[in-house]
């Protein structure tokens, strides 16, 4: 059997063990412990192991600036496609919408991907770029849900001051920008994994080899089988990711990306799912409006709820499909049409949907 085959039925497989755990972990707290020790434990373990193998390149600090990039060219575009569906921005959905679709979470959705098929040096990279990534969905995103609170409420956020200083110092604690940092400091010095002590790398190695499981597991009990229509939701997502896979073309051909495994991270990468943390500024403002007993509300959560159980299995199926299909996808016009083709999956029966209400209202008048 073709090795990409073999591999791509054992991580489905892992997944398929959290489908059949999901009645032993009915609650919440459950599934978030098992989060919570994948980003705090294994996945840091594996980015200090990848990291430690490669050659420190100045060329190194501008991947987190590409990622930026990329959460930016999101965030203004997504206005325009919400104007496009007749979402408006400035309601309820649409300020959830602006919030959610330019994050990523790559620890949960690419990373484990990354690592079982393009290596350690593209895992390196990708942890790299998640630094510019986190900065955005941590501190830019708060900002920016603070000043549609502060427009849709008309009242003023407390302690602005101290919650971003509190995010920074979040931002600094969080155990892979911990190892980040770590890694970059001895290689800086001249060390590398070869010259760890071996209780060291031995430690490393042991909790490492927890993360692809864990990771692959946690999909299985996350996933939501019996949600409603989400074909709004379905179709936004969609939309994302064919634009997702139209700036990985482009930034392809203008950094001349030849290398297959460079060119696959920069596909796949892109595609992962929403981050949790845009949730998390959500939840906080919705609660402060939960006290004041008001019914405008900024965000709407059970969309912001929505979203993140339905991104996180199909940017999974997504990078598996890509990555198990060897070098199928590292020539560019290929991208290119998989990205037009989703761009039009996501956007196109929504907008028909649209025009269609439109000459049905003209119709009865």
């Amino acid at each position: 059997m073709n090795e990409a085959v073999l591999k791509t039925l054992v991580l489905i497989l892992l997944i398929g063990i959290g489908l059949i755990l999901k009645g032993k972990f009915v609650s919440k707290e459950k599934t978030d412990g098992i989060k919570e020790l994948v980003l705090s434990v294994a996945l840091p373990s594996t980015i200090f192991i990848a990291l430690m193998k490669i050659n420190l390149d100045i060329s190194l600090l501008f991947v987190p600036f590409v990622a930026l990039l990329f959460n930016f060219l999101l965030f203004f575009i997504t206005p325009l496609a919400l104007n496009v569906l007749g979402i408006s921005s400035d309601s309820a959905n649409g300020r959830t919408l602006k919030m959610l679709i330019p994050s990523l979470a790559p620890g949960l959705s690419s990373f484990p991907f990354i690592s079982e098929f393009l290596g350690e040096e593209s895992l390196a990279l990708a942890a790299m770029a998640d630094v510019g990534n986190k900065f955005f969905v941590l501190i830019f995103l708060y900002i920016i849900a603070m000043n549609m609170f502060i427009k849709t409420s008309g009242e003023t956020a407390s302690n602005t001051g101290e919650k971003i200083k509190s995010l920074l110092i979040s931002l600094v604690k969080e155990p892979i920008n911990i190892i980040l940092f770590a890694a970059i400091m001895l290689l800086a010095f001249g060390w590398n994994y070869n010259t760890l002590p071996t209780v060291i790398t031995g430690l490393f190695d042991k909790t490492s080899a927890l993360m692809t499981p864990m990771v692959l597991i946690f999909i299985g009990l996350a996933v939501k089988l019996k949600e409603g229509n989400k074909r709004v939701v379905l179709s936004i997502l969609t939309f994302r990711a064919g634009v997702s896979l139209l700036f990985s073309a482009a930034l392809i051909k203008l950094a001349g990306f030849s290398y297959p495994n460079h060119v696959l991270l920069a596909v796949a990468l892109p595609l992962s799912s929403v981050s949790f943390w845009p949730f998390a500024h959500i939840s906080l403002f919705n609660a402060k409006e939960e006290t004041t007993g008001k019914d405008k509300r900024t965000f709407n959560m059970e969309l912001a709820i929505m979203i993140l159980a339905i991104s996180l299995p199909l940017s999974t199926t997504l990078i598996l499909t890509i990555l198990s299909a060897g070098t199928y996808f590292v020539e560019l016009h290929r991208i290119l049409w998989l990205g037009i083709g989703l761009t039009a999956v996501g956007i196109v029966p929504l907008l028909a949907s649209r025009i269609y209400v439109r000459v049905a209202q003209r119709a009865t008048h």
